[in-house]
């Protein structure tokens, strides 16, 4: 008989546990991480319209405090008496005033994909 031999006690994961695992992780990861690319994007964007609208309401104030048809041709125009800050794109866009008639806008526009809800334009 055998007397004196312990029963070794195995602790720990197998490697198919670990892989399992390692699988779901990655199921997750490859469904959230498109959804947070999304998100960013639309929030951006939601940004730049924000800006853009800040900047058309200073512009039509500065015409009516000056009683004019003109728009200021510089954003300095519009700094910091009708606008608080130089707004920027979080996309990295520029922005253009444009004349009276003519909404503000920025450079990245409509940024060529066929969703509507990462444009970066006012709607008219």
């Amino acid at each position: 008989m055998l007397t004196g031999v312990k029963k070794s006690l195995r602790k720990g994961f197998t490697l198919v546990e670990i892989m399992i695992v390692v699988l779901i992780i990655g199921i997750l990861l490859a469904v959230a991480i498109p959804n947070f690319v999304k998100a960013r994007n639309s929030g951006r964007s939601k940004s730049c319209i924000s800006n853009l609208r800040q900047i058309d309401a200073g512009k039509e104030q500065y015409m009516l405090d000056n009683k004019t048809t003109t728009a200021p041709s510089a954003m300095t125009s519009l700094v910091p008496t009708y606008v608080k800050n130089t707004p920027t794109c979080p996309s990295g866009g520029t922005y253009s005033i444009n004349d009276a008639t003519t909404s503000p806008s920025c450079t990245i526009g409509t940024n060529g994909t066929s969703d509507t809800n990462d444009d970066h334009q006012l709607a008219n």
